[in-house]
């Protein structure tokens, strides 16, 4: 069981870190959105050229991207902390917005939601991994939840622009507005944001390290919880994670990231060009963006909020199942009014169902190995990041865009099943005279990226 939360450490102390990590995010959202809230003008565009396989590609290139950047996150965070990297990324997808705004063929509009990707990797493990560093340890799953709530509300906003400004001025000043980000949070995050006191105890700082966790309330960090440093400490950390207690439980975990994955940006590229196929309106088409994310910030909330009663494994793997119906229902053309519904309900599910998964790693991993077990989990998951987008844009080019509902709900079951085996994976490590890693005890210590420890 989880310690109390002691008078210093609540979520009143966390709040000035989760408020820059909740910017950081919905800029993240916002630029990720943008494609898909765009999209049906873009298509219409006979100037760009753009064909529905080739933006599907597209689509994967920014996934790809996100891989190859947080691939490289992975080690620059070792050496120089958290806080510029997650400066350098949002000024990267940042700038990748402005080519993209500016592009005159796929081609180089490809380059920059590639070059869009590579900012993004790394941002979104970051933040969870900072939050989950300084959250309250019995309030780690509502912590994460409230952060995600900002992911789609920057969808929301995506949408909105969508909406009022790509029919207004054209789809490239909705790419304009994706420059914000560098005006707005990269200097409130160089003044404002502290660094990991896990990342300064592994540099050799104690004494910031001590500074840092004695002003949020956070207990010192320890050496056996800070990450080690190298590239041996790092191969260490990925043989801990088939250690004989996980070595059944993580390829479960990264299969549920993958179907995952694959749902959330699936659905965030194609799901209005799937609906205006379908015979919605185009208005009615992109507003189901902004509809389903406003219920992936209800989904979130409570997701936490239940996930911190019953556990992060039961939650994810039946809203997981809850996701795969939502999306079987969206394949029938039902009225305006009842898509709305269930486009909205489906939203509840499947981004939490997502995040729930990256909650559950704290019950497979010892403390030292889950920054490391987070790393693994998002950046393997990256590959149904991928995945999704092109799957979804090549159906679609053969005339068969319905058929990407089918994608989604045989993704949802894939991922129910997955994290629902986690638990059976750890009992029999239990049977096997090995002792699983006891739920988590504390705020994951050390940077983490998509993909730490792979390089």
């Amino acid at each position: 069981m989880s310690p109390p939360d002691t008078p210093r450490h609540t979520l009143r102390t966390v709040a000035p870190v989760l408020a820059l990590c909740w910017l950081a995010v919905f800029f993240d959202g916002m630029d990720v959105n943008i494609y898909g809230a765009v999209l049906p003008h873009m298509l219409e565009d006979g100037g760009l050229g753009l064909g529905k396989a080739t933006a599907g590609t597209i689509g994967s290139w920014t996934t790809f991207g996100m891989l190859v950047g947080a691939l490289t996150a992975g080690n620059i965070t070792d050496w120089v902390g958290r806080r510029p990297v997650l400066v350098a990324s949002v000024s990267l997808f940042s700038a990748g917005s402005a080519v993209c705004a500016s592009a005159a063929n796929p081609a180089l509009f490809g380059a920059g939601r590639f070059l869009a990707g590579l900012g993004l990797g790394g941002l979104m493990p970051l933040c969870l991994a900072i939050v989950m560093e300084f959250a309250p340890p019995r309030r780690l799953a509502l912590t994460t939840g409230l952060l995600m709530t900002s992911y789609h509300v920057g969808g929301m906003a995506a949408t909105g622009l969508g909406l009022t400004l790509a029919p207004a001025a054209g789809w490239r000043w909705v790419f304009w507005a994706g420059v914000i980000p560098a005006v707005i949070a990269v200097p409130l995050l160089l003044r404002l944001m502290p660094e990991s006191p896990g990342v300064l105890l592994a540099q050799g700082r104690r004494d910031r390290a001590d500074a840092t966790a004695d002003r949020y309330g956070l207990p010192r960090v320890t050496r056996v919880a800070a990450p080690a440093a190298g590239a041996k400490g790092r191969l260490d950390a990925v043989r801990a994670l088939f250690a004989p207690e996980s070595r059944f439980a993580t390829p479960l975990l990264w299969l549920a990231s993958f179907c995952g994955l694959l749902l959330v940006y699936g659905v965030s590229t194609w799901l209005p060009q799937m609906m205006l196929a379908s015979g919605y309106g185009m208005t009615s088409s992109v507003s189901f963006l902004l509809v389903i994310n406003a219920g992936g910030i209800v989904g979130m909330l409570i997701a936490g909020r239940t996930a911190d009663r019953y556990g992060a494994v039961r939650v994810s793997a039946v809203w997981f199942v809850l996701t795969a119906a939502g999306a079987l229902l969206l394949q029938a053309h039902l009225s305006l009014a009842a898509t709305y519904a269930v486009v909205a309900v489906t939203g509840i599910w499947l981004f939490s169902a997502q995040v729930m998964v990256y909650a559950a790693t704290s019950t497979v991993y010892p403390e030292s190995a889950r920054a490391t077990g987070l790393g693994w989990v998002t950046g393997v998951g990256r590959s149904g990041a991928v995945l999704g987008p092109w799957l979804v844009g090549a159906l679609a080019d053969g005339g068969h865009d319905s058929w990407g509902f089918t994608v989604f709900a045989l993704a949802g079951l894939g991922g129910a099943i997955a994290i629902a085996l986690v638990p059976l994976a750890r009992r029999a490590a239990r049977g096997a005279g090995h002792d699983p890693a006891p739920p988590a005890t504390g705020p994951v210590r050390g940077p983490v990226t998509e993909a730490d420890g792979q390089a």
